[in-house]
């Protein structure tokens, strides 16, 4: 297939898959319960994080955290005291557990309190040099200050400087900055331009990429990343990620001949 082809393919794939039905299946569902800014960003940092396993128990232990959170995310993280630990411990999520619970809502209490916010750390992160893995590597800076560089939880916030693809917090990135005529990412942080995005990668839609040429790579890390965001630039050099919505549909949905 020439780019031209390959480029009108995916974006019918775009349109179909980015869809107030993407929602429903999807652990974005959680944070649309909500319409203020820092419960959205709140509640998604945390499901972003967990969004890995099967969809259905991501979403569930998402409703499940939300009961945990009195339906108030932003409230609850804001007046979350560290004694009351005991009130998270049966939160669990495969290997993300009660404590991680209680550090991400410490840690997140700690930046909105002193800091700016979920969105002005990503933000000043992002004017660095416009990458997002020099943005998730400037917030990880701050989510895991040196002195808790050992603490167990910094396995769940990637490091895209160490190789990581970083899919979550990428994908959490797009739901937050992504302008969406269609609703199904937030467009919350205008202070950073979906130019800068890199596309979630996973074993969908990196095999999706594969098999139209746009990586080589044989690894899902930051250098296939990379690799993905120049593919994608050239399709759409405003809103490259919008063509997660094609590779991941793509990639979990056998029926269509992909090439």
């Amino acid at each position: 297939m020439t780019k031209k082809e390959i480029k009108e393919k995916l974006d019918f794939f775009v349109d179909k898959y980015n869809t107030p039905n993407f929602i429903i299946n999807d652990p974005i569902s959680i944070p649309h319960k909500f319409t203020k800014k820092e419960d959205i960003e709140i509640i998604g940092l945390i499901m972003a994080t967990i969004s890995w396993g099967n969809r259905t128990s991501i979403i569930n232990n998402g409703t499940h955290l939300l009961k945990l959170m009195y339906n108030s995310p932003y409230d609850f993280t804001m007046n979350y005291n560290e004694n009351e630990i005991n009130h998270l411990e049966k939160f669990k999520h495969r290997t993300f557990n009660g404590f991680d619970l209680h550090y991400f809502i410490l840690r997140i209490q700690d930046i909105y309190k002193n800091h700016g916010g979920l969105e002005k750390i990503f933000t000043d992160g992002f004017k660095i040099n416009n990458k997002s893995d020099q943005a998730i590597n400037y917030f990880r800076s701050y989510f895991i200050p040196e002195k808790y560089k050992e603490i167990r939880t910094k396995k769940h916030i990637a490091n895209p400087l160490n190789g990581s693809a970083a899919k979550r917090i990428n994908m959490y990135l797009r739901w937050m900055v992504r302008e969406d005529n269609n609703n199904v990412d937030f467009g919350l942080w205008k202070g950073i331009s979906p130019s800068f995005l890199s596309c979630p990668l996973d074993i969908h839609s990196g095999r999706t990429a594969r098999k139209f040429n746009l990586i080589k790579r044989r690894q899902n890390d930051n250098k296939a990343v990379q690799e993905l965001d120049i593919s994608l630039l050239k399709f759409d050099s405003n809103d490259p990620v919008k063509y997660d919505f094609a590779l991941f549909g793509l990639g979990i949905d056998s029926k269509f001949d992909l090439i």
